[in-house]
């Protein structure tokens, strides 16, 4: 098969990801690859190889080969991507952690996904280390704040053995390179389950679609921990031979600074940082700054409200390109295309997937009428780990079912209206309403429970619950706020708790979620 490398030269199709490394090492050797923002380091093609070679060779000292699950808990750095590469030179499989996390929500994903192995920052160390004695497949806990330091050793020993890199005797596109855990609609999470050709294909189709080439230079501040950061600012700036930059995090005091620092070329962004980048430069970019190369910013996780993008795109001079996907498509499965067909308040078109809108029976229904989204193609996930009736329900019918309600208009652009599921999505984070009502009733004065989502001008959705107390019971909305914020993540605590008489509920029993909605909104 022949695919097309940097400058549309044709080039033999990768058949994994370390593959598609080494095909852009022989290409361009000396060209930058990697920027490390808060460190000011710098990695060529080759530069950033060796040291992927090299931590490859650090896991395999620890008995990591072909299949094991690694698990990565690393602030956004240069050393998190060296970390995810190492693992697919290796045939293992990345298995990154949202370091939001609680302690028990953490032991929940590495013993579900049976992680053999971790690569933590030392930041996040000490909390591995009270759970160690409750994960019991973990072998080693490997500290990765600088991939020089960690590999000292490995590095002196390459040197004697002529330095031959580490790598699995064959890795095809069918084998597993991340899981990457994301909640069902019960709320437990599940284990993603993407393959190398999964990673490399959705790579090559955002690349194309938005005709990156190796003059582009793409900035990440989502965090690494989710597929956005991983597929649409760090694998496609890889497939078109371009280049990354890396920031710790989101900052907008920082921003506009970085974007000109590093003549970024575009960036991923969620809808919450184009607001806050809105309210923090009402007058637009700060004097003095060179933004020139920007060509547009690329966002998604949830829908962006039309008056953020035309405010954002007046501002800034900067357009918006819209984009919808999830895990289970490796990342992106359509964008607005980056010139005049642009639709506001549309995700855009397929950007290499099969995408149609079906009814309860999965039958087509016709254009403008509402329906469930399904998928199909070589970006979509090969399963959920350990999970088969998940995946069998999923793909029903040979189309994986995102449970998005959306509609198609009669020039093929997809607009996503509503969730199937009640998944609540906050600054781009997914927050299920069902986890955190089994928080609340655990508490000794809460006799039932629910959570929804109510809109945000910041977020986009903030949570927020309802309570009814057992009879006899006092208790606060500030203890009961306390009381989550003990339990789950921050981001997951609902930010205000009504205490009602009862939770409206319909002739079946279903929590009425709208009619919460509305007593939200009117009270």
């Amino acid at each position: 098969m022949i695919d097309s490398g940097p400058s549309g030269k044709p080039t033999h199709a990768p058949g994994n990801i370390g593959e598609l490394l080494e095909q852009r090492v022989r290409a361009t050797p000396d060209k930058a690859f990697l920027f490390s923002e808060p460190d000011a380091r710098q990695f060529t093609y080759a530069e950033f190889d060796a040291g992927v070679n090299r931590a490859a060779a650090l896991l395999a000292a620890h008995a990591v080969s072909k299949s094991d699950v690694v698990s990565l808990l690393m602030p956004n750095s240069a050393e998190y991507i060296i970390a995810y590469f190492a693992c697919w030179k290796l045939g293992a499989i990345a298995g990154p952690v949202n370091s939001l996390l609680k302690e028990h929500e953490i032991e929940f994903v590495m013993n579900n996904s049976e992680a053999k192995a971790i690569l933590v920052h030392s930041e996040f160390k000490p909390r591995i280390e009270n759970m160690r004695g409750e994960l019991p497949h973990l072998k080693s806990v490997i500290e990765f704040d600088d991939e020089a330091v960690a590999t000292h050793e490995i590095g002196h020993e390459e040197q004697r053995q002529g330095g031959q890199d580490a790598r699995a005797p064959s890795i095809n596109k069918e084998d597993d390179a991340i899981i990457i855990y994301t909640s069902g609609t019960t709320g437990t999470p599940k284990g993603c389950l993407l393959t190398h050709g999964n990673v490399v294909a959705n790579a090559r189709q955002i690349s194309n679609w938005l005709s990156f080439t190796e003059e582009d230079r793409l900035l990440t501040i989502m965090p690494l921990f989710h597929m956005n950061a991983v597929s649409v600012t760090t694998m496609s700036a890889l497939y078109a031979g371009g280049s990354t930059v890396i920031s710790p995090k989101f900052s907008a005091s920082q921003f506009w600074r970085l974007i000109s620092d590093y003549q970024v070329t575009s960036f991923g962004s969620v809808a919450t940082m184009l607001s806050i980048l809105l309210n923090t430069y009402p007058d637009g970019v700060p004097e003095g700054l060179q933004t020139g190369e920007l060509r547009f910013a690329m966002c998604g996780s949830a829908p962006v409200p039309a008056e953020i993008i035309k405010r954002f795109e007046e501002t800034f001079n900067c357009p918006v390109v819209e984009g919808y996907g999830l895990s289970e498509s490796t990342c992106r499965s359509t964008f607005n295309p980056p010139d005049e067909r642009r639709r506001p308040g549309s995700c855009g078109l397929p950007i290499g997937n099969e995408m149609k809108v079906v009814d309860d029976n999965d039958r087509d229904v016709p254009d403008g009428e509402l329906g469930e989204i399904v998928l199909r193609g070589e970006n979509i996930l090969k399963g959920y780990f350990k999970s088969p009736e998940a995946t069998e329900t999923a793909f029903r019918n040979g189309w994986f079912h995102t449970g998005d309600v959306g509609y198609r208009d009669k020039d093929g652009f997809f607009y996503i209206v509503d969730r199937k599921s009640d998944m609540i999505i906050r600054g781009g984070e997914n927050i299920y309403p069902r986890e955190i009502d089994e928080v609340l009733y655990q508490h000794p004065a809460v006799a039932a429970a629910a959570t929804i989502g109510v809109p945000d001008d910041l977020y986009g959705e903030e949570v927020a619950a309802f309570i009814v107390t057992k009879d006899g019971s006092k208790v606060s909305e500030a203890e009961l706020i306390s009381y989550c914020t003990e339990r789950v993540a921050d981001y997951k605590c609902p930010k205000s708790i009504r205490i009602v008489a009862e939770i409206p509920k319909g002739p079946t029993g279903k929590i009425l979620k709208r009619e919460l909605a509305r007593i939200y909104a009117t009270e």
